[in-house]
This record gives structure tokens, C-alpha cells and sequence, in this order.
């Protein structure tokens, strides 16, 4: 018997607009008892075909669409994906003398749902997050190893995610010899030691890259504060492009000890650079209480809200952090302001920032709006994949 998901009569509505998640509420049953992971034809209520799915009974999202055509899912077609997507990274020039690193492939952006691929100079990160492309799993490793020529491929699925997913976490060498623990790579022609072993994402915030090119100049002559500040890409930033002095806050020491390697490998002058160990909110109150002031401050914590489900207790911890930045700026000056949480809207952040600096009793515009990089596409099916916001305002 055929493996088949068949929905619910007008549940097929976001499929035919190309949607590519199909959940457990919109399924009317499952034919030909499919194992997780299998690729299974999803048909509407009438017996319309609609594509083509990963599938995965352990999940609240049942099904993930590998195709909306009659494509044959096979390794072939995981390698047309793959070198669709990493030719967009190619147009638009994203691997340059200037920068050795991006994102290869995001997920359901690049039409791979599940799959993150991040490229380090001449070693590769990757992340199966879902059952689906974990069935693939080997011919995907074949088909980047062919594709880019890099031989050395880490996996680093050690993330909560495949828990949700009925998956065991898991990283570690897939092609080619163990990786060092420090991989210097190229942004914008400034240095950055990577862990793509241990640190966080795939060790580094590649999505930020335009962002922190876009802070260089509110710098200059600056004292600047850098929240949630991990390796110290913004810091780093900023030192080259001549602030006064940076600040940066992170729970982690072993981050902090790694941006200070940062700063002192692009030559920066280390006096420059102050460090704090410890939990961004608590430091930011004691400095309220210490009148302390800066310039320029960097707002960039971890997610708060995975779903909207999520949004509520997410907006007061953004709001709380928020409302102490602005306290603490100078009169005149610049706040960048972020938020990663999918489950928060643009229009929800910035709505939660106005209210900040009305509680905090400023005025303030926003001069830019922020997002992701290139390499870390929004499909026009999948408004999801713009979860990166970012705000630029200045106090008035």
C-alpha cells in the first residue's frame, strides 16, 4: 500500500500557497503506516495531489514538504537542492577575499526543511534539526563534500529541537579529520577565532554579519556597551572603527575570553576593552543604580519565544531590557536593538521598544530597521523564516 497523508476537507488551503508545514490537527488519517521520517505523498480531502512530504508522527508538525511537484525524492533531488542554494551564496557574492564564512543552507528558506549549513573557510557545520532529513542524512554529507569540495563536514545536532522531534542529540566529525578548537575565519575583513565544536549555533552568529558593518560608524569616539555580547563580533566592530571604549557583558567567561582573543587578533588595543562576567539584566540595573551612562549600546540576547504561544513572557523580558538600555544612554544617543524570537513579530518588537522608551520617559526614532543577511533568506512561503529583527534608534 501506498505511504499517503490526507488531510482534512480545507486543510489543504496553506499547502497551495506553498506553505510547507502540514500539522496534526489538519490530518484526516495516514495511509500505509509510514515510519518516521518517511517521505510520504500528501493528497487534499478530494483526492488532489498537493506534494510530496518528510514525515514524522513524533511531531506536532506531522509533515514537512519536500515538494509541491511530482519530483522523485531521492538523492538526487537533495542534491539539486543543495546546489541551488549554495549557487544563490555564489551570486551574490558572499564568499569573497573579504569573508570566508556564511550560511550555506537555511532550512525550509532553501526549500531543505530541517537542514542548517554553515561554512567556516574549509570546514562545514551542519545541523539535522528534524527526522525527515536525518533519513537523508548520508547522501547529504556525499552531496556537500562534492558540491563544495570542503573535506572536513562537523555535525553539531546538539540541540534541544531534535528532542521535540523524538531525536537524540548528537555532533561530531562526519567527513574528513576532527576539526582544531579555534578556526579563524574572515568577516568583513576583520578576524574571528570560531568553536565549531562547542560554541553556540554552529559557533558563531553568522546572521549578524551586515549588522555589525552597519554599528562601525555610530563608533567612532564612542563609549559603547555590548549586552549579550559572546565572542565579541560587535565589540570587535566597534574597537575597529575607533571607539573610545567597549564594555561587554556576557554570562559566559569562556565567551568573553574568546573575544578578548578577537580584539587582540585584529591588533585592537586591549585597554579599549572592559569585560563583565554575569547576567545581563542584573549588570544593566546595577548600572542604572550607578548612574552610569554610554553612547552606543548593543542589545542581542538569545531567543525568549520559540512561538507565539511563547510572545507574552517573552515581551516583558524584552521589554525590561530595553527600558534599561534606554536609561542608560546618553542624551543623543544609539541603541541596536534585537530580537531572534520567531515567535515575535517585527511589528510586536517594535511595538515593545516604543513602550520601553515611554516608560523610560525618552523620545526616540528608529533610523533603521534591521534583519538578517542574505545568506539567511526569507522565502516568500515561509514569512517564519524572518526571525531575526533589528532596530537602530536614537534618542532624541
Amino acid at each position: 500500500m501506498d505511504k499517503r497523508l490526507i488531510l482534512k476537507p480545507g486543510r489543504e488551503k496553506s499547502l497551495l500557497r506553498r506553505h510547507p508545514w502540514i500539522f496534526s490537527g489538519a490530518i484526516q488519517h495516514v495511509q500505509g503506516d509510514p515510519n518516521k521520517g518517511d517521505t510520504l505523498a500528501v493528497e487534499s480531502a478530494k483526492g488532489d495531489f498537493l506534494g510530496y512530504c518528510g514525515y514524522n508522527p513524533d511531531s506536532s508538525i506531522r509533515g514537512r514538504m519536500w515538494t509541491f511537484d511530482e519530483n522523485e525524492i531521492n538523492a538526487s533531488f537533495f542534491k539539486e537542492k543543495l546546489r541551488i542554494a549554495i549557487s544563490l551564496r555564489r551570486d551574490i557574492d558572499y564568499i569573497d577575499s573579504q569573508n570566508n564564512a556564511c550560511r550555506l543552507i537555511h532550512a525550509e528558506s532553501d526549500g531543505l526543511p530541517g537542514l542548517i549549513v554553515d561554512q567556516y573557510g574549509e570546514y562545514l557545520a551542519v545541523q539535522f534539526l528534524t527526522a525527515a532529513i536525518d533519513t537523508w542524512r548520508d547522501e547529504i554529507i556525499a552531496a556537500l563534500a562534492e558540491i563544495t569540495g570542503i573535506r572536513c563536514i562537523y555535525e553539531r545536532s546538539d540541540v534541544e529541537v531534535r528532542r521535540l522531534e523524538g531525536l537524540e542529540e548528537r555532533k561530531g566529525v562526519l567527513l574528513g579529520e576532527e576539526p582544531p578548537s579555534r578556526i579563524e575565519i574572515i568577516e568583513n575583513g576583520l578576524k574571528f577565532l570560531v568553536d565549531i565544536k562547542e560554541g553556540q549555533k554552529t559557533g558563531f552568529y553568522l546572521d549578524q554579519r551586515n549588522n555589525r558593518a552597519v554599528l562601525a560608524p555610530f563608533a567612532q569616539g564612542k563609549d559603547m556597551l555590548n549586552c549579550f555580547s559572546y565572542t565579541g563580533g560587535f565589540a570587535v566592530y566597534g574597537l575597529n572603527a575607533g571607539a573610545h571604549s567597549v564594555l561587554s557583558v556576557d554570562s559566559s567567561q569562556e565567551a568573553n575570553d574568546l573575544a578578548l582573543e578577537n580584539i587582540l587578533l585584529n591588533g585592537l588595543k586591549e585597554e579599549k576593552a572592559q569585560f563583565i562576567t554575569g547576567d545581563v539584566f542584573q549588570e544593566l540595573r546595577k548600572f542604572r543604580d550607578a548612574r552610569r551612562s554610554f553612547d552606543l549600546i548593543v542589545l542581542d540576547p538569545p531567543k525568549f519565544a520559540s512561538t507565539s504561544a511563547q510572545a507574552d513572557k517573552a515581551a516583558r523580558g524584552y521589554k525590561d531590557i530595553n527600558l534599561l538600555a534606554f536609561k542608560l544612554l546618553k542624551p543623543g544617543g544609539t541603541l541596536f536593538t534585537f530580537s531572534c524570537s520567531g515567535g515575535v513579530s517585527r511589528e510586536l518588537f517594535q511595538k515593545i521598544i516604543a513602550d520601553a522608551a515611554l516608560d523610560a520617559g525618552f523620545s526616540a526614532a528608529i533610523i533603521r530597521q534591521l534583519s538578517q543577511g542574505p545568506d539567511h533568506p526569507i522565502a516568500l512561503n515561509f514569512p517564519e523564516g524572518e526571525y531575526l529583527k533589528g532596530l537602530v534608534c536614537k534618542i532624541q
